[in-house]
């Protein structure tokens, strides 16, 4: 039987307009991380997405509405109680999360960072604070290589980062920290979404946060549509952070990247049939069926220009993501399936560096009449789940 494929690209905080309860959440109802991106870049050339609708949802400066848009495009409204990165993602794979994972504006309880240091044996830790990460790493540098403690962060957000100068000590050793926070956190029942190693070393005089090597240590979900595709056989090949945001459930293949453009260029590849399965499998003796899906977080949005309130370059990644469209499409069978969206907002041009609590969009394409025009505003971003079954069956 020939192969049947879904392809989902997850363009990371690419919202697209405040919620209703957006002031739970501590944002403004102004906020609209794509509207905003627009206007400050006086519109986007993005062709692809054009006329894939995009600019149907709503209006956006440079992007035109077309009158017989690619595919069906929709606003996802979230249902899950969160504006994060793990809340957003399990969402689009089925999971919706009532109860929302707890922040720390006062940083963590001292029992914990106490059992931390003793477990870890690192001796103490520095800050234990909120804190803009690429701000915290250049405030307490020199202490850090002084004392040789790792910093532990966090934000508005549910995570415990921890970041540390590899050249100082091992890339290893940070992740076998990481490991044991994430223990200690679920042994306590913190109910702290993600523990992130953030490495960092010293570049041209400034600390300088290493990407690839970051790595995301989230709470288990317990059942999504992936573990659903994997228990029956199917392929999940997880690109960028994906694996580490479902905690590796539900997973066949995985591959980290260290940018937007390797994640693009492995998507590409993924398309294309010419990634080496065999060498990112969990379990290379595994037999599957012909459905897969393939699941890329495109993060640099969000991690690079979102949190930094870094419009321009924000507005450049969706570009450089649009170009990509072009080789991916048209590596596309009949049999493929692409779904385009987002995970929250993350608004570069509002006060704050935090995500922002936003409806996304929905692109669904395929070369064959699948869906078509306006599919509306849809509560969940779990219907991302109902077109992916409807495709497969």
């Amino acid at each position: 039987m020939e192969e049947k494929r879904a392809i989902i690209m997850v363009i990371d905080s690419m919202g697209i307009g405040a919620m209703a309860d957006c002031a739970d959440f501590g944002d403004v109802p102004e906020c609209n991380t794509l509207k905003h991106v627009c206007e400050f870049n006086n519109g986007l050339n993005v062709p692809n997405l054009e006329k894939m609708g995009i600019g149907n949802i709503q209006d956006f400066e440079g992007i035109k509405k077309v009158e017989n848009p690619t595919s069906g495009y929709a606003t996802l409204i979230e249902k899950s109680k969160g504006k994060d990165t793990t809340t957003g993602h399990w969402e689009i794979a089925g999971l919706v999360s009532e109860k929302p994972f707890t922040t720390y504006p006062d940083g963590f309880p001292k029992e914990l960072i106490e059992k931390f240091i003793e477990r870890t044996n690192c001796g103490g830790v520095l800050a234990n604070i909120p804190a803009s990460g690429t701000k915290i790493i250049e405030e307490l540098n020199e202490e850090h290589h002084r004392t040789k403690f790792p910093i532990v962060y966090t934000s508005a957000d549910s995570v415990y980062q921890i970041a540390l100068d590899t050249d100082l000590i091992p890339l290893e050793t940070l992740y076998d920290w990481c490991k044991i926070a994430r223990e200690l956190l679920d042994e306590g029942e913190y109910n702290v979404a993600r523990v992130i190693a953030r490495p960092y070393k010293i570049i041209d005089g400034k600390p300088t946060r290493i990407s690839k090597d970051r790595r995301d240590y989230s709470m288990a979900p317990k059942h999504t549509y992936l573990n659903d595709l994997k228990d029956n056989g199917s392929k999940v090949v997880a690109i960028g952070k994906i694996e580490d945001i479902f905690s590796k459930s539900g997973i066949t293949h995985a591959i980290h990247t260290g940018s937007n453009k390797e994640g693009l260029e492995l998507t590409l590849k993924a398309v294309k049939n010419e990634l080496d399965l065999d060498s990112i499998a969990y379990d290379q003796t595994a037999s599957y069926n012909n459905k897969s899906l393939i699941f890329t977080n495109l993060v640099d949005t969000d991690m690079l220009y979102g949190h930094r309130n870094d419009p321009k370059g924000y507005g450049a990644a969706i570009e450089e993501i649009d170009r990509y469209l072009t080789p991916i499409i048209e590596a596309m069978t009949d049999n493929d399936l692409l779904i385009i969206t987002a995970d929250h907002g993350c608004d570069p041009c509002v006060e704050g560096t935090d995500h922002t609590r936003e409806k996304v969009p929905c692109l669904v394409y395929s070369k064959k009449t699948y869906l078509k025009g306006n599919l509306g505003e849809l509560l969940g971003f779990d219907n991302i789940v109902k077109f992916i079954k409807d495709w497969f069956e």
